[in-house]
């Protein structure tokens, strides 16, 4: 191994990282023993991971890490930079003699790729007699994978052991064995057994196209082979494009403990002449002991696949009976085994992606998980959208050329990648194995678990005596219509909580509609609650909202009160299934003069909290609310500018509401200003609006004198949508 080719690799890295952008996340690197020799046993996907993962490891463990390389590298002046970076080829007549020395002394690390090749169509698993097995799928055939790492730990195990031994009883051996590998002597030889270390390497997205370094070499080399080419536009798009690179380290796998039985021992005590390649007694057993060692290195290997959207969007597509599904009923599945599989107790691990809500795959899809999927899908053949529908096509199974698999069926791919998870499938096949109906009475409940869950919690953990109000004020409420074919989700105001709504709300089930109140996070509880939230919080509580509310009903219609008016109408520029929406008293901006200085209040908080000078703080205000059983007598400065955040996103995007509204204002309201919105209606270009004002002299129209007007209006509004 060249440290200068290290030093070369990282200049390299470090120039190619103005455009290339992957992100790379390093895990259990705790599980790499400090001072063992090590095989690296590591699923292979990209031509990339024979140099970054050796510099990788290198950086990490500050350890001579060499690997084996496929001799087909190993041309030109390219195979004379990997020589000197420490790699070795696989065809090299000496491999596994300097392998085993080198871990017997300890002078180096091995990267082996145990699939034997680049898995481009990711297919390691086959099913036979119903019995689960790994079968690597190549451009070679199907075989298992390679036993060479597990071979080659247990011959070094075995001659570590027979040289100490020899050392003591057949002197003149272990001096032949030293001369055989070419050590100066025992105290070159260590102690520590070597160890066996399973490498996951999951790539996200899997995508594959046209890119920068495609064209550039086009332009640079003539007659560029179809497989060359395939490389340049599966690796240079997960590079330019920040694909996320998880790297995972299992166990370390300690081989000396596969050496105990005494078939093995005789053999490591035999005082006789053994040379590298002779048959003894104990090879039968050694080859049995490395078919098992190379099962458990290769199932710790798949068992650490870093599960991802795309894992689930392709393994429901591939697992649907039928050949057509609704979009709707595909994202539900998709959110309900999301959720599942996060609250799984298993040792597979979960991208970030899945560790986070996944209410928006029921509503706006904001982060385009789904969409960039089912983008792929239907660009490369394997599905079509019309209507709502996703129909499926045979080309799905239709597996492309080993070399060509990652271009022409990317969705076949990332299915593959997780067919070994067996309780990762079992998921996927019980949630398809339920009617449509049934996933959205399961979705429903299980999110109106979660918000009865989630305020119980911040309740407790927020809960100030003699402050705090009872808990029927904050806990959101679900109120059943039998024909549950309306549905409103409606949402209360700042500092506020459900019982401000529950009037309304009461009226309009009366009227037979289903209706639920979410409560938004930071509110119910305490005012420090609120002081530590931002505006996405609540926007994430609506969301739930709505997801119950539409998985209950077939129409829904969004509807609050001052800042509930304001988050219905930002749910109403995002989500397309809403049937209208009405808002009373929606905020632009607040009336008080002081609010412009929330801004500057709450950034010289946060500049004192940083040099702990906290007496200087006014993170709170004392504040005059006309219910004072409900809302908070204590305003987070804060919070107020999280709200004035939360409109200036939602009027950027009031363009995009062309459903039915209404807007409800009190003419003389004395905390949101009428021509705020006023300038709400005005910017909202939906052909059915109404915009409707109202003599009063209080900001909470929808309660107490008056409010039964408001409630007709609100009435008339949603019978009008039906």
């Amino acid at each position: 191994m060249n440290r200068s080719a290290y030093r070369t690799t990282a200049l390299a890295l470090r120039a190619l990282s103005g455009f290339l952008h992957p992100n790379i996340n390093i895990h259990q690197s705790g599980n790499i023993p400090a001072e063992n020799p090590i095989i690296f046993a590591v699923n292979h996907f990209t031509r990339a991971e024979t140099l970054l993962l050796p510099y990788l490891l290198d950086k990490l463990t500050s350890r001579p890490i060499w690997s084996l390389a496929s001799h087909d590298l190993f041309k030109g002046g390219f195979g004379t930079f990997l020589e000197k970076l420490g790699a070795l080829s696989t065809k090299s007549p000496d491999r596994d003699r300097l392998i085993v020395k080198s871990l017997l002394t300890n002078e180096a690390c091995w990267v082996i790729f145990p699939e034997g090749r680049m898995v481009k169509n990711k297919k390691i698993y086959d099913v036979v007699n119903e019995k689960g097995q790994f079968i690597i799928a190549s451009s070679a055939g199907k075989h298992p994978p390679h036993t060479g790492a597990a071979t080659l730990a247990l011959r070094t195990e075995f001659y570590r052991q027979r040289l100490f031994q020899m050392a003591e009883i057949y002197p003149h051996e272990a001096e032949r064995l030293l001369g055989l590998y070419q050590i100066e002597s025992m105290e070159n030889v260590t102690g520590q057994p070597t160890c066996l270390v399973p490498v996951n390497i999951t790539y996200y997205p899997i995508r594959a196209r046209e890119n920068i370094i495609s064209h550039l070499a086009r332009g640079m080399f003539d007659n560029l082979s179809a497989r060359a080419i395939e490389e340049l536009k599966a690796e240079g798009t997960m590079l330019l494009k920040g694909a996320d690179i998880d790297i995972r380290f299992g166990e370390p796998i300690r081989i000396d403990q596969y050496l105990k039985p005494d078939v093995i021992q005789e053999d490591i005590r035999l005082k006789a002449k053994i040379d590298f390649n002779d048959s003894i007694s104990a090879k039968k057993m050694l080859r049995t002991t490395a078919v098992h060692v190379m099962e458990r290195y290769m199932s710790a290997i798949y068992n650490n696949t870093t599960v991802n959207h795309d894992h689930i969007f392709a393994s429901l597509l591939k697992q649907i009976p039928e050949h057509q599904i609704s979009e709707a009923d595909f994202r539900c599945r998709a959110y309900l085994a999301a959720s599942r599989f996060a609250a799984l107790k298993t040792n597979i691990p979960r991208h970030t992606c899945l560790t986070q809500s996944q209410t928006h795959l029921l509503t706006d899809d904001r982060h385009s998980q789904f969409k960039n999927f089912i983008t792929v899908a239907e660009s490369t053949g394997v599905v079509t959208r019309e209507n709502g529908t996703i129909t499926k096509h045979e080309r799905f199974f239709d597996m492309p050329d080993f070399h060509n698999a990652r271009v022409e069926n990317p969705v076949a791919v990332i299915a593959n990648e997780v067919e070994p998870l067996a309780d990762f499938q079992g998921i996927i096949l019980e949630i398809l194995d339920q009617s449509f109906d049934a996933v959205r009475n399961v979705v429903a409940g299980n999110l109106i678990k979660k918000a009865d869950f989630d305020f119980e919690k911040d309740y407790a953990t927020f809960y100030i005596a003699g402050e705090s109000r009872k808990k029927n004020v904050g806990r959101p409420f679900f109120l059943r219509s039998p024909a549950n074919q309306t549905g409103v989700v409606l949402i209360h105001g700042y500092t506020a909580a459900p019982l401000e709504i529950r009037t309304l709300a009461r009226h309009l089930n009366d009227q037979g509609y289903t209706v639920y109140a979410p409560r938004l996070k930071g509110h119910g509880t305490a005012p420090e609650d609120l002081a530590s939230r931002r505006y996405e919080d609540w926007i994430e509580s609506v969301d739930e909202g709505y997801a119950i509310v539409r998985n209950k009903c077939e129409r829904v219609v969004a509807g609050g009160f001052s800042m509930g008016a304001g988050l219905a109408l930002e749910l109403a520029t995002r989500v397309d299934g809403l049937a209208g929406v009405f808002a009373v008293a929606p905020p632009l901006r607040l009336q008080e003069f002081a609010s412009r200085f929330v801004p500057m209040v709450n950034m010289w908080n946060n500049v004192m909290k940083r040099i702990s000078a906290g007496k200087h703080q006014r993170p709170f205000v004392r504040s005059r609310p006309e219910n004072p059983h409900i809302n908070y007598i204590r305003n987070p400065i804060a919070g107020v500018y999280e709200l004035d955040r939360l409109m200036e996103k939602t009027v950027s995007g009031l363009s995009n509401i062309t459903i039915p509204t209404l807007i409800l204002q009190s003419q003389a309201d004395p905390t949101v200003n009428p021509g705020g919105s006023r300038k709400i209606f005005e910017k909202i270009p939906a052909k059915n609006k109404e915009y409707l004002l109202i003599n009063y002299d209080r900001h909470g129209i929808i309660n107490g004198d008056g409010s039964p007007r408001v409630y007709r209006a609100i009435d008339d509004f949603i019978n009008s949508l039906e």
